[in-house]
Order: structure tokens, then sequence, then C-alpha cells
């Protein structure tokens, strides 16, 4: 039977204009960060990114490394597409990124212009589409001309490969920077993907500032610090949790500090009657100059629990003083290299 997504779905999610473009995206966006690779039941997936659409969620965030192995998550993501979603193309926002290490050699990572462009053509290819809505330059590359990494940006809309491009964990000063080369060259940049959670708060001020000043939008991905800032982690660390893999994010950063600020924070959340989830999902969005925040999710109930943080959106002054108190720098931002390149 074919999917045919509820027709009540525009009423469940709110919509944020993205900077001073003329683009929305909903409130809580969707990465395929995890989750959606080779290692994953291709099932488990088609039944994330159906209930997302069901529930206002148009937009869906890939890379070209997302995995694993790499590249797998734009192929699910394709074959979810042809079968469930194809109809619904112009419903949709579909992003990808390229920087990272995807391929052997010389040009298969950074920002130069031959690793850019070839990268998303092989991502148009695995996902089955003409274009994406978003490409982005995943991280700054001290290495190469930054006129160069935007002219590939610049090129990639002229070729209408995709229709606005975004840059991702750069500084306050490159973005600046980024975004006069990009107007120069007549393709004005449209959104920056920092990560921003209570537990990484790097962008707060320069980088909001200077996107609210220059009207680009924000969105924030790692909010729940990759899984720091739920109740998974409030009496330890479980089997088979992502702190217990050898990846990511490590048993050293869950340390007894780090515990007593998430017991703290968890104990406000029920206060609000919200989980610790759903409160660190609302903060990220407090600030008028955030678009969406990027929620992962290894089921339907736990995407249903995530989008459920926008039912309690507001915080009084006493809450927001309260949660500064625990919500300070603790070391998890694995991306600072690229922000301080």
């Amino acid at each position: 039977m074919s999917y045919v997504p509820a027709a009540d779905r525009y009423e469940r999610m709110s919509y944020r204009r993205t900077g001073r473009s003329g683009l929305l995206l909903p409130a809580i966006s969707l990465g395929l960060w995890w989750n959606f690779g080779g290692d994953r039941p291709l099932e488990t997936g088609r039944a994330i990114v159906r209930r997302g659409f069901d529930l206002g969620i148009t937009h869906f965030d890939l890379a070209n490394n997302y995995g694993p192995p790499y590249g797998s998550a734009e192929q699910n993501f394709g074959r979810l597409f042809a079968a469930d979603l194809a109809p619904y193309r112009d419903e949709l926002v579909i992003s990808t990124k390229a920087g990272y290490d995807m391929w052997p050699g010389p040009y298969g990572e950074w920002g130069s212009r031959k690793y850019l462009l070839a990268s998303l053509d092989q991502s148009l290819r695995r996902l089955g589409l003409d274009y994406v809505d978003i490409f982005y330059s995943h991280r700054f590359d001290p290495e190469t001309p930054l006129e160069e990494t935007m002219g590939a940006l610049d090129t990639a809309v002229r070729q209408g490969k995709a229709l606005y491009v975004g840059i991702s964990s750069y500084s306050a000063i490159k973005t600046a920077e980024a975004a006069a080369i990009l107007h120069q060259l007549g393709t004005p940049l449209l959104i920056h993907q920092p990560s921003y959670s209570m537990l990484n708060r790097w962008i707060e001020p320069d980088v909001l500032d200077t996107l609210g000043d220059l009207g680009v939008g924000c969105i924030g991905f790692s909010p729940l610090a990759q899984g720091v800032l739920t109740d998974k982690y409030l009496n330890g660390v479980p089997e088979g949790s992502r702190a217990d893999r050898p990846y990511s994010l490590g048993r050293e950063m869950l340390s007894e500090q780090m515990l007593g600020k998430i017991r703290s924070l968890n104990e406000l959340a029920g206060r609000r009657g919200q989980t610790l989830a759903q409160m660190a999902l609302a903060w990220t969005l407090r600030d008028p100059r955030m678009t969406s925040t990027l929620v992962g999710a290894s089921s339907v109930a736990q995407l249903e629990n995530n989008v459920a943080a926008l039912e309690r959106p507001d915080f009084t002054d006493e809450e927001l003083a309260e949660i500064d108190r625990y919500a300070t720098e603790s070391d998890v931002n694995l991306w600072a290299a690229s922000s301080e390149g």
C-alpha cells in the first residue's frame, strides 16, 4: 500500500524563517547522521522518515559521509524517497554536505572546488535527485582559499544542483568572510549549521550576532550533546549506549561533575513537565535567530518525544537563570577545530 502522509501534518509543526530569506524550515528538522546507514534496518529508517513527515518535519539533513559506511545514509534516504516521498518533493527541503573525509587520495576531503563539486554529483546519484535544496561546506578548510570554496558553492547553484548554500562549524569571522564572498558572487549565504546545546554554547554571542546582522539562518546540530542531555546517563553509562562505543562520545566525558549538571537540569525539566531531552531542544530554540534544531532518532517513539518539545517552548526568566547555572561549557564540542580555523 502506497504511503499517504497525514492530512494535518502542517498543523503539527511550527515553521521559522531562515534569516531574511524566503525559506521556512520546521522548528525541528531530522538529521540522518546516525541510524540511517547500512548498519541499520532500512524499514526502521523508513518508519522514522514517514512519521517525521506526518508530524510536519519537511527538512531532512544529510552529508556525503553519513552512514556507516560512507554514503549509505544518502543511499538509504534515496530509496525511501523513491518509495514514499517522491510525489511530495516540492514539500521537502533536502540538504547534504561535503568537507570531511569521503574517499582516498588528496581530492576526497576539505574544501577544494574539485572535491566539493565531485562530491555533490555523487550525492545526487545516491539520493536519486536532480538537485538538493541546501548544499553545505561541511567545515572550514584552512589550506584552501575561501574564495575557491565559496565559488564552488556558487557554481552548484548556477548549475541547478542546489537551490541554496550553507556552511557548517565556521567561526564568526569566517562566516562573515564567506557571506561577503557569496554576496559578491550573487548567491547569498542562506544558513549556518553549528553544534549547539546546553553544554556547548560556543556560538553565543559572536556567531549568533554575526548571523543576525547578516540575515543568515542558523540550524543547530547535536542539541542533545550526542545523547548526554537525556535521561540515558543519569545513573551512569548503560551497555551499548553511544558513550559505550569506541567513537564519538566517550566515557571520559561523563565525569561526576558532568553527571551532576545533567541531574540538576533533569530536575528542572521535571518541574516544567518535560523530559530533559525535550527541555534541551526547546532551549536551543529560545533565541529567535535560531531557525531550527536538528534531531536524530533511532525509533519512531524517540522522534515523537523529541517533537513534543515544541509543546512547551517558553521559559521564564527564573528558569533560564537556573539553567545557566548548570548549562556551562563541558568540552563536548568535537568540531571545535573547524571553527577555530
